[in-house]
């Protein structure tokens, strides 16, 4: 291995090591914020927690089409940071014994997965339209960001309203964190933001560099390796739900990643100065797109049915299936992509 690579991936691991680190800290802080501002479960998930750990995503993507000038690595990195938070769900059930993760879970959860399934449709519309030379811009931004934008909250709203309708007048919940300041809480969020946000900027040039010295196509780093990264501090939660047996907050987190993060591109198509970032995008992320939807109806299947029966006794078919299509996109961008 010579140097230029060496350095590569040395560049690739610090990133890792960096966004992991920071990132399950500010997961931590933002548990402990929630907590103290009396903000419910709900809210720490689908709002506080999947805004935190999307971070990585937001910086990446407006980093990728400004500094780096890379359309491709920022529609590649929100895409495949939704397929793969998906597919921590099939690793959750996978770690779970006994009854799957689908049957322990609210089937609120269809709410997003079917705002998710909307709002990814929009974007493969988008995509398709733009390779056919039939735009409709806004000035530089394409029509479709402010229908995401405004979709976005109309997800939030109608999962909060049916959480809250769903859970009546809980009882008030003990402040697991009684030794714990706010202002402490909000001081060390801060920090481990700077760090997020330095690694994110670092990111895309990281993902150009290593599609270079590899041979690697750009839409591949994209959709895979920079959303893998981005991903840490969704996967760092997941990991502290299911040990503390939340999985309801884990699912509520990684499907309320998706929706921030499908909202960021109408943030990167803001700052992206060329035109509609959708219309100057890779047809190919379509691939990404289509997946993601069928990952998402497999998920609201499996929370409606609640499946019991599992292979081998460890995860269940819709787990496979999830984590399937997850491999399967990955080979198509690897070998097809530009």
């Amino acid at each position: 291995m010579n140097a230029s690579v060496s350095t590569a991936w040395l560049s690739f691991m610090l990133c890792v090591i960096l966004i992991g680190v920071a990132g399950s800290r500010l997961s931590r802080y933002g548990d402990v914020i929630a907590h103290k501002t009396g903000m419910g479960g709900t809210w720490v998930g689908l709002i506080l927690l999947a805004a935190v750990t999307s971070l990585p995503e937001l910086i990446t993507g407006v980093s990728s089409v400004t500094l780096a000038d890379t359309p491709d690595i920022a529609v590649g990195n929100i895409l495949g940071s939704c397929i793969a938070n998906l597919t921590q769900i099939a690793v959750l059930d996978f770690l779970i014994r006994g009854a799957s993760v689908y049957s322990r879970v609210s089937r609120g959860h269809i709410l997003s997965a079917g705002f998710s399934i909307i709002l990814i449709g929009i974007i493969g519309f988008s995509l398709l339209i733009g390779a056919n030379g039939w735009s409709i811009s806004l000035g530089h931004i394409g029509i479709y960001s402010p229908v995401i934008v405004v979709l976005y909250f109309v997800a939030v709203r109608s999962v909060f309203r049916y959480e809250k309708a769903q859970q009546g007048n809980p009882a008030e919940e003990e402040d697991p964190y009684p030794g714990f300041l706010l202002r402490k809480a909000v001081v060390l969020y801060v920090l481990a933001s700077l760090v997020v946000v330095a690694a994110g900027v670092w990111l895309p040039f990281v993902g150009v560099n290593l599609a270079h010295v590899m041979g690697w196509r750009q839409s591949f780093v994209g959709t895979l390796f920079v959303s893998l990264i981005t991903t840490i501090p969704e996967a760092t939660v997941t990991i502290s739900c299911w040990r503390l047996g939340a999985f309801d907050m884990a699912i509520s987190n990684l499907l309320g990643s998706n929706l921030f993060d499908i909202t960021i591109l109408a943030v990167d198509d803001l700052f992206f100065l060329k035109g509609p970032l959708l219309f100057r995008a890779s047809t190919l992320h379509a691939v990404s797109v289509l997946s993601a939807v069928m990952m998402n109806g497999a998920l609201i299947i499996a929370l409606l049915c609640r499946p019991q029966v599992r292979l081998f006794k460890t995860v269940g078919w819709t787990s496979l299936f999830l984590f399937s299509l997850y491999l399967l996109n990955s080979l198509v961008l690897y070998l097809y992509g530009k």
